[in-house]
């Protein structure tokens, strides 16, 4: 088997390059999940792949495979699998996140695979929530600490039903259940979601602080919807701040065709650059690690 490990870039993650036509089913398994788990975002480039290899590779390493729903932007399902979804339907820029970090619930591992990369631009960002934790100022990791995120938002009937994927109040309001959610529901069953979350999580090794959430896309594209838990606004100052670090530490990956990458949602923010090229296909499928 020829392959060799490199970093992705001098900060951040590991690559598994083929350069040898290996086929991508002899990498060892134990080598893929010792590199994930170690450095959080492991790439595997230039392995013969398609859509469905890409779901076979990923279901070989995961479990607990999620559809969706309540997430915040629109996906279509690739191949009539309802957990093989494309990225977002835009094409702007989207600042770096945790993956579906406005509940509860959310995916501990996400999966990227290219079926057709853009042209020019449109790079997948990463960034490490330690290394971004451990830059924040010494004022801001002590708001972090007695401050959380307050996720408000109001949609019609129509709206939930499409995002929630039911059109049944009762399922709806078990899901905000079990995602510690309040919901509020009106006569003309239009609703409004209230969802606190912390800004910093502790590792899962319990050992760092991690800065991992949904602040600067929800900052960036619908500010309306976020405060802090005591009804205070967030600042120009706080974004400027928490913007000038992550445009810092951020690490693009410029996709090749057949890319799959691995991120460990727990402690790896993403995001993605802008780009104009139509035929841009990135997939993502949303779990668990199976290990």
């Amino acid at each position: 088997m020829n392959i060799t490990t490199q970093p992705v870039s001098e900060r951040i993650g590991q690559q598994i390059v083929n350069v040898d036509n290996t086929s991508i089913w002899e990498i060892d398994r134990e080598t893929i999940i010792s590199l994930y788990q170690e450095y959080g975002v492991l790439l595997l480039r230039g392995f013969a792949t398609d859509a469905d290899i890409f779901r076979e590779f990923s279901n070989l390493f995961s479990t607990d495979f999620l559809d969706y729903a309540g997430g915040a932007f629109n996906r279509r399902v690739i191949n009539g699998d309802n957990t093989l979804l494309s990225v977002n339907d835009f094409q702007t820029e989207i600042k770096l996140h945790g993956e579906m970090y406005y509940q509860k619930n959310i995916p501990l591992m996400l999966w990227f695979f290219c079926a057709n990369p853009a042209s020019k631009d449109g790079e997948t960002t990463v960034c490490d929530g330690r290394q971004f934790f451990a830059e924040l100022s010494n004022s801001t990791k002590e708001l972090f600490r007695h401050k959380k995120l307050k996720f408000t938002a109001k949609m019609q009937k129509e709206e939930w039903q499409k995002k929630y994927k039911t059109d049944d109040v009762n399922e709806l309001e078990e899901m905000c259940k079990s995602n510690d959610t309040h919901l509020t529901i009106y006569e003309d069953q239009s609703i409004i979601l209230e969802y606190l979350c912390p800004v910093v999580i502790p590792s899962r090794c319990g050992k760092y602080q991690v800065f991992i959430n949904s602040l600067l896309p929800a900052m960036q594209l619908n500010p309306d919807v976020l405060k802090f838990d005591d009804d205070s606004k967030i600042s120009n100052e706080l974004m400027d701040e928490l913007n000038e670090i992550a445009e810092r530490l951020t690490t693009n990956i410029s996709w090749q065709k057949g890319d799959i990458l691995m991120i460990d949602n727990t402690r790896i923010m993403h995001g993605r650059r802008a780009f104009t090229d139509k035929n841009r296909e990135i997939y993502i499928r949303l779990c668990s690690p199976g290990f």
